[in-house]
C-alpha cells in the first residue's frame, strides 16, 4: 500500500500570528514537503493544480520536474490534473515528458475542479464539465496509447495523423487516478478504463465515501477488469498529531476556525466526529485510518492533507516526522496483514511494464514522403 500526502497550495493567513505567506516562500515550502516526504519513507507526493488566487500550483508539471530532479525514489502524482480545461494533448506531452525525466516515478490524477469561474478563462462552459472530462479524457487515453491518432470531437479541433511525443516512457502511460467528491459520473469513467478511482474523503461523511467506492468497484467488475475487491481504490484524508492528543485540539484550533474552506462553521468537534478528518495522537490517527478499510474494503493508496490552513512551514514539517516515523510504519504492517492475496498492490511503473511483457522502445520515427516508409534506425 502506498501511503503520501497531496498539497492544494492555498496561501492562507497564520491566524495565530497574522502573518501570510508570499507565493514565492509557499511554492518553496511546497518543494520542502516533498523533500521531506521523501526523507521520512513516504511514497507519494501529490500537488494540486489551481489558477486562481489563494492557491499557487498552477504548473503541476514544473514542480514535479523540478522535485524529479531532487530526489530518487518519490512516486510524483497530481491532484488534481484539469481534464476539463486543459488541452488533452497538452497534458499528453506534459506527463508523458515528466515521465522519462522521472524515471517513471509519475502517475496523474483527472479531475474537473472545483472553481467555476476557471471555466470560462480557459474558454470552457461549467455546465459541459462532465462531458468533458468525458471527452477529453477519451482522447488523453487514446494519445498515450496509439501512435497516430484520427480524431473529431465536440470540445476541440479535429486531429488528423497526430502524434504525441514524447511517447511513453517504455510503451507504457503513466496510471491514471480519477479524484472525484460527489460525482458519479467520474467513477463510471474510471471503471471504465479500469483504472484508479481516488475518493476525496475529506468533507463528506463516511457514508458518502462508502456509496461513491462501492458503485466504483460494482462497475469495474461489469467492465471485466476484475472482481470488484480487486479495482484500485485511493483516499484523501486531514490530520493533525501532537504526541499528547490535547495539545493536538488546542494547537489546530484557530487553523480550523478560521480555514476558507470549513472555518466558521460546524465545529472542530463536529466535523471530526462527521467526517474522516482526525485531529490528536499519532495512535488516534492509527486507529481512525485502520477503520476506512471496513466501509470502503481494501485499497491502495492513503494520501494525507497536512499543509493547508495557514499552517507554518515547521509545523508541516514536524507533522511529517510524526506520520513518516509513527504512523506509516504501523498501517504498513497492519494493513498487508488484512490484505488478502488477490487483492492488488498499487500499480507502479515497473508493475505496469512487468504486465505489458517488458519495456519497448515507442520512439515514432519519421515517415518519408515519398516512400511513406520510415527511415531504419541503428540502436
Amino acid at each position: 500500500m502506498q501511503f503520501g500526502v497531496f498539497t492544494v497550495g492555498d496561501v492562507t493567513v497564520d491566524p495565530t500570528t497574522g502573518r501570510e505567506p508570499t507565493e514565492h516562500e509557499r511554492i518553496k515550502a511546497m518543494v520542502a514537503i516533498a523533500l521531506k516526504a521523501e526523507e521520512v519513507g513516504l511514497d507519494v507526493f501529490a500537488a494540486g493544480e489551481h489558477h486562481n488566487p489563494p492557491f499557487v500550483p498552477s504548473s503541476p508539471t514544473t514542480m514535479l520536474g523540478h522535485i524529479a530532479a531532487r530526489t530518487e525514489r518519490l512516486l510524483l502524482s497530481t491532484a488534481t490534473t484539469l481534464i476539463t480545461t486543459n488541452d488533452p494533448v497538452k497534458i499528453a506531452e506534459d506527463y508523458a515528458m515528466l515521465q522519462h525525466l522521472s524515471d517513471g516515478r509519475v502517475d496523474l490524477m483527472m479531475g474537473r475542479g472545483n472553481t467555476g469561474p476557471v471555466y470560462p478563462w480557459f474558454g470552457k462552459d461549467i455546465r459541459a464539465g462532465i462531458p468533458l472530462a468525458i471527452e477529453n479524457y477519451d482522447l488523453l487515453h487514446r494519445l498515450w496509447r496509439e501512435d497516430v491518432v484520427d480524431w473529431k470531437g465536440k470540445y476541440r479541433t479535429p486531429l488528423q495523423s497526430f502524434t504525441s511525443t514524447p511517447r511513453p516512457l517504455d510503451g507504457v502511460p503513466p496510471f491514471v487516478w480519477h479524484g472525484s467528491i460527489r460525482s458519479p459520473e467520474i467513477a463510471e469513467q474510471a471503471a471504465y478504463y479500469g483504472d484508479g478511482f481516488f475518493a476525496n474523503h475529506i468533507f463528506w461523511p463516511k457514508e458518502h465515501t462508502q456509496r461513491m467506492v462501492e458503485l466504483y468497484r460494482q462497475r469495474y467488475a461489469h467492465y471485466g477488469h476484475g472482481t470488484a475487491d480487486q479495482a484500485i481504490v485511493g483516499l484523501g484524508g486531514q490530520v493533525f498529531m501532537r504526541r499528547n492528543s490535547q495539545d493536538a485540539v488546542r494547537e489546530f484550533r484557530p487553523y480550523f476556525d478560521n480555514a476558507p474552506v470549513y472555518g466558521h462553521g460546524p465545529s472542530l468537534e463536529e466535523f471530526t466526529r462527521e467526517t474522516p478528518l482526525t485531529v490528536g495522537s499519532p495512535q488516534q490517527v492509527i486507529d481512525r485510518t485502520l477503520g476506512f478499510r471496513e466501509y470502503v474494503g481494501d485499497y491502495q493508496r492513503q494520501l494525507f492533507l497536512m499543509d493547508h490552513a495557514g499552517l507554518p512551514l515547521k509545523t508541516v514539517l514536524e507533522q511529517l516526522d510524526l506520520l513518516g516515523e509513527e504512523v506509516v510504519p504501523v498501517l504498513r504492517k497492519e494493513f498487508a496483514a488484512l490484505r488478502p492475496a488477490h487483492v492488488p498492490e498499487a500499480p507502479t511503473h515497473a508493475s505496469m511494464v512487468a504486465a505489458a511483457g517488458g519495456a519497448k522502445d515507442s520512439t515514432v520515427h519519421a515517415v518519408d514522403d515519398v516512400t511513406g516508409k520510415a527511415p531504419e534506425v541503428t540502436r
